[in-house]
Formats: C-alpha cells, sequence, structure tokens
C-alpha cells in the first residue's frame, strides 16, 4: 500500500537547474550472467531495442536542457551502460568505485580515465563501493546505503573525500540491492525548496527508516507494486523527474507535489536490474 504524506509546503517554487549527466551507450549490453536478482541469462536482451530505449533517455536529457557526456563502450563489460556506479562527485572531487563484483571491477578504470579526461580528478577507493548506486548526493549530506555491495567503511571513506556529511542507511531487501532503485531524489535541496525524496519503507531497516522519516518528513512512501517497476530509480533536475513509463502512481505522485513527470521506457534494462537512474551518472556541482 502507498501513503500519500503531506507535501512539503514549497510544491509551488519548483524549479530546474541545468545538470551534467553522463552516459554509457548501450553498444555491448547483455544479460550475461547473474550477480542481481534481476538477471537471467536465459532471458536475452532485445539489443535494437535496448539502443532505442537508451537513446531515447538521452535525447530527453538534451531537450530538458542538459548536458550529456558520453563515454566509450568497452568490449567485455556489459554493465558500463549502468554509468552510475563507477563513481560519485560532489563539487570538485570525486570518489571512485570498487565493484564487490568481479565481473564489473574493470569498470572502474575506465570511469577513472574518462572522468580525469574532463578534468576531474578522482580519488581511487581503498573500501567496496559501487558509486552513485549506493552515494545518492544532496546540498547538504549524501545519503549512502549498506547491506549488499557498498561497505560502511567505504562511507567514512567517502565522507573525507567528498567533504560532506554521509548518512548511512541499511538495505534488507536483495531486490533493492542498491540505495537508488530504494530511494528517488526529487530535489537535492539546492534552490528555494527544500531536499524531497520517493522512497519504498520495505527495502531498509527499522532503524533506518525511522532515520528516513526523521530527515524527510512529508516524503512520498511508495507501494511495492510501485517500487518493483524501478520507479525509485528516476533522475530529477529539481522540477522534471525523468521515471520509468511502468510507475504511472509515482508520477501522478510527483505531478501532485508540483513536479513534471517525463515518462521513459527502458524495460530491456531492467533486466539488468537498472533503470534511468542507473544508466545516468551526475557531475554534481
Amino acid at each position: 500500500m502507498s501513503h500519500t504524506l503531506p507535501a512539503p509546503a514549497s510544491t509551488s517554487v519548483r524549479r530546474a537547474r541545468t545538470r551534467t549527466y553522463v552516459m554509457c551507450p548501450p553498444t555491448h549490453f547483455e544479460v550475461a550472467y547473474a550477480i542481481n536478482p534481476w538477471m537471467d541469462p536465459s532471458r536475452p536482451v532485445d539489443r535494437h531495442a535496448a539502443h532505442a530505449q537508451w537513446l531515447a533517455l538521452h535525447d530527453a536529457y538534451r531537450r530538458l536542457g542538459h548536458r550529456v557526456e558520453l563515454m566509450d563502450p568497452v568490449p567485455g563489460l556489459p554493465d558500463m551502460v549502468f554509468a552510475a556506479n563507477g563513481a560519485v562527485s560532489a563539487g570538485h572531487r570525486t570518489y571512485g568505485a570498487a565493484f564487490a563484483f568481479p565481473q564489473r571491477q574493470a569498470e572502474a578504470h575506465a570511469h577513472v580515465d574518462f572522468l580525469r579526461s574532463l578534468g576531474r580528478a578522482v580519488a581511487r577507493p581503498e573500501h567496496t563501493n559501487e558509486g552513485e548506486g549506493d552515494f545518492l548526493v544532496l546540498a547538504d549530506r549524501i545519503l549512502a546505503g549498506h547491506g549488499f555491495r557498498t561497505s560502511t567503511t567505504a562511507h567514512a571513506e567517502a565522507a573525507v573525500v567528498l567533504d560532506r556529511p554521509v548518512v548511512s542507511l541499511e538495505l534488507v531487501d536483495p531486490r533493492f540491492y542498491h540505495l537508488d532503485v530504494a530511494i528517488g531524489v526529487l530535489d537535492d535541496g539546492r534552490g528555494e525548496a527544500p531536499a524531497d525524496i520517493a522512497w519504498f519503507p520495505g527495502a531498509f531497516s527499522a532503524a533506518s527508516r525511522e532515520l528516513l522519516r526523521a530527515l524527510f518528513p512529508g516524503s512520498w512512501e511508495c507501494s511495492e507494486a510501485e517500487a518493483l517497476t524501478f520507479g525509485l530509480n528516476l533522475v530529477s533536475d529539481g522540477l522534471n523527474v525523468v521515471l520509468p513509463r511502468e510507475a504511472s502512481q509515482l508520477a501522478t505522485a510527483v505531478a501532485e507535489r508540483g513536479y513534471r513527470p517525463v515518462p521513459v521506457e527502458l524495460g530491456e534494462f531492467v533486466k539488468g536490474g537498472g533503470s534511468v537512474k542507473c544508466c545516468t551518472a551526475e557531475l554534481h556541482g
């Protein structure tokens, strides 16, 4: 059951802020192994459909006025399309990834090389973490997930590297193995409105649920069914919320809170355990 809690008083001042995103074309995308509950190598990816869906997402960002930097895909690394996992950036600082599974570990080096080519200084991690998969950047803090892919020692390391306080949140449902499939940041709090999130309580431990409700009173708590559409794996610029087309209930909810939903179809990528946010890294200013 979903819960409609009081919307923040500032819904009338939603404003978009121009963003810089990093994406990687799905040239080599396939489900060649299973490292999360969504992956089944017996279910083939339609590569033509995947390319069309990815391009529609890319074009949606461009139409909204955002800048998109493109990484070159690397043969043998089918999950590189999930660009959010390769690092996390806040201000001029970037903290690199160290993937939990050997199938993805070489991606970290490709991200470091690419981000350094953009002129960013990247700190290589000593502890296991999967970038923006488990780190969600807000104006004054970073929400950080642990339990499946990212260690709590990486939370402490990220706090030092990124010079931001980190709020640790425990994930307990393996279907929501990354924080960015359990929480969607609707407003990062950099503008006139306070930080605002949508989230699925069932993905978190009791202590983390209590903490999130204290930090974000009035936040949208979505149903399990809506969370399973990957609806929370969204990208927002503070006004426009790009989210999976299947998340119709969430689209209605965010519209009622003053945002503009921008539905897209990314069904092929759900076969790999990701959707909008997984395909999108942000170079947070």
